[in-house]
Formats: structure tokens, sequence, C-alpha cells
């Protein structure tokens, strides 16, 4: 059965008493496909830590299994578990159930990350200092990617709608994120990735990555986190730095992923309870964004994506005319 998160109705998080010092260990959960090389290098950045990570637990869904890569990290602890079929959230789940119970934090890091000597030892001084009401916390990245249309996306015009917001890190009507670019102070945001980040264990008693966000699992992280996010606070951290390399292993087909970001969207807005109709519209620009960028560029991962797009727009508009007629619920 898939994993449903569950949102407390009031803050469980315990209060810490002010003269109480807490000595936080960190597991590090990376979940990997297929990306053995990306996944030496993050191995590789982590051993340069000043102050390490206490324990790394690898939950790998390769095609071979990439065991044999552990021991090359002998100056590392780290816990390895072979998980099937693929999906991040899914792989995440069985990262925290395996991680060592008596760590404070517990950390998701793609496997296509390296992080600064300094981000953890940065990281630890962050919540040392945090208060009870800080539930999560990221890294920050340094080489945040160019992307295109973003003069759309933060137009006045867009923000009045709900589709998009000009604040970083917040979650707008229509259930569009917008990202944080690297920051020069600490930030607190509605959502955090999940591609370096750590969160108070206990919040795990409550909240577990939703398995219906399978296989690539986009979308995974900004529902957990905006999830955490509306019992606590969320934070990124501008001092503990992270870098980001897109690996080109392991990743869904351009059509697959037009499939998803239109399902897992519609999910994600369907779950909170924001507004259908700003997400469909949003969804129509994103369409046709991708439709121009794909004729004017002749990028025909572009033209896939868009097809992909219209094709799970039609099972879930089928979806949804059959809800109606039958008054069965829509999943």
């Amino acid at each position: 059965m898939p994993c449903r998160i569950t949102r407390p109705k009031q803050n469980i998080w315990p209060q810490r008493c002010e003269s109480l010092i807490i000595m936080h260990k960190i597991s590090l959960i990376v979940a990997t496909k297929d990306r053995p090389d990306d996944l030496r290098t993050l191995l590789r950045s982590l051993c340069k830590q000043t102050t390490p990570p206490d324990e790394i637990v690898v939950v790998d869904a390769s095609h071979q299994a990439i065991e044999p890569i552990m021991a090359e990290f002998s100056e590392l602890r780290i816990r390895y578990l072979k998980h099937w079929p693929p999906s991040a959230a899914a792989q995440r789940n069985a990262g925290i159930d395996a991680s060592d119970p008596a760590s404070t934090l517990v950390g998701f890091a793609d496997d296509d990350t390296t992080f600064e000597p300094s981000a953890f030892a940065n990281m630890i001084n962050f919540w040392n200092e945090a208060g009870p009401d800080i539930l999560g916390a990221s890294f920050n990245l340094r080489n945040y990617p160019h992307r295109g249309h973003s003069f759309l996306k933060h137009s006045p015009l867009a923000e009045r709608l709900g589709l998009y917001s000009s604040k970083p890190g917040s979650v707008s009507p229509s259930g569009w994120q917008t990202v944080t670019e690297e920051i020069a102070e600490i930030q607190f945001v509605d959502w955090l990735p999940s591609g370096a980040v750590l969160f108070r264990r206990e919040v795990f008693s409550q909240n577990l990555f939703d398995e219906v966000f399978d296989n690539y699992s986009y979308l995974e992280d900004l529902d957990i986190s905006y999830t955490i996010g509306r019992a606590g606070r969320l934070a990124i951290v501008a001092d503990a730095g992270f870098s980001h390399f897109p690996s080109s292993g392991g990743r869904i087909s351009a059509r697959q992923f037009g499939r998803c970001e239109v399902r897992n969207r519609l999910y994600f807005v369907r779950k909170h309870h924001l507004s259908l109709s700003r997400c469909y519209l949003g969804l129509a620009i994103r369409l046709s964004m991708s439709i121009c960028d794909g004729l004017v560029q002749r990028n025909t991962n572009q033209l896939r994506r868009a097809l992909g797009n219209v094709e799970e727009g039609i099972r879930q508009s089928a979806m949804r005319l059959k809800t109606i007629m039958t008054g069965s619920p829509l999943q």
C-alpha cells in the first residue's frame, strides 16, 4: 500500500530545556540508481568533511549492485541496502527505517551532489543554535542553474493570478513552488528540496515520503517538506554549501516526465487542498512553453515532454469525468 503522509493536528515536537545541550548525530540517506561514478564523487566529498555525518545509509536500486563501492570508503560509516523496485520516495523511507535510532538529525543527499568541506560542520553549528520550532534545514546550493522563461514566472500577472510567487522558497495557490538561488544569509522558506537537507528525527514519527510519488518521484520533496513546514519552520543555511551536477543516468524519458509532472502536480494540489483551477492554468502554460521551446529550438525532448503532458492531461480528464458520473473518489 502507498505510504500517505499525515499531518499532526497540533505541535507534537518536544520542547527543549534551554540548559540542555544536544550532541547532534546525523544519519545521511542517499537513494541511488545506476550512478556509480556520481556516488563515488559524493562519498569522496563526504570523506573531506571536517565533521562528517555519523552514518551514511546508501539505498541502492541499481540494476547492477554497487555494494563494492562502499569498501573504497572505509573511513566512512556506511550502511548499504538493496531496494527494488526503484522509487526515490520508497528508498528514502527504507533509509529512514534502517538509520540509527540514536541520530537526532536525519538527512538526504542526491547521489549527484558534492559538499564543501565545512558544510556539515556549519550545519551542525546552525542546529546547535536552532530553537525547537526549526524542523528542517537545507544546505545552500552554490551552482544554481539558469532556467528559461523566468520572466514569465516572476511577472506581476503570474503573482496576481496565484500561479507563481516572486518570494523564493514559497508555494503558490496553484501548487507551484519557487526555488531559492544561492543565499548570503539564513533564509526561512515554505518547502525544502531533498537534494541536501536535514530534518529532526522526530518529524518522521508522523511523516514519511508519500509513495504515490513512485519511480522518479517528482515533487515528493515538495510534498513532505511542505507538510512538515506547516508544523514548524524550515531554513536554508547560507554557509553550508553544496553543488549539484545533474547526472544523465537513472532518469526517465522526456515523455514519461511529461506525464509525471502533470499527474504529480495535480495529486499534490488535491492533497493539500490548493487551487485546481490555478493548477490547470499553470499546466496549460507549462505545456505551451514546452511546445514553443520544442519548435523554436528544435528540441525534440521538449516536444516529447509536451506529448506526455497531453497524454496525462487526457487521462486525468477521463478520470475526472468518471468520478463525476459514478461518484467514486478520484485517485
